[in-house]
């Protein structure tokens, strides 16, 4: 992740992926290595890995967003 949903620029942050086939969907864990926060989003397993873990990490996000304001 090298920058926040909204434009502002932010320090980039090492995130982790696990990719999880369940019959006809695909469970799809991020997990940010600085803080251990884990966000899962399940997908169609024909989707592109990328579109996948564009959506986990836009779910990442918002959650050390809201995190953050806690």
């Amino acid at each position: 992740m090298t920058s926040a949903a909204d434009g502002s620029a932010q320090a980039p942050r090492d995130v982790y992926f696990e990719f999880t086939a369940i019959g006809a969907v695909v469970k799809v864990v991020a997990i940010d290595a600085a803080t251990g926060t884990e966000v899962s989003v399940m997908g169609p397993a024909g989707a592109a890995q990328a579109d996948l873990e564009q959506l986990a990490i836009a779910k990442l996000k918002a959650r050390l967003k809201r995190d953050a304001g806690s």
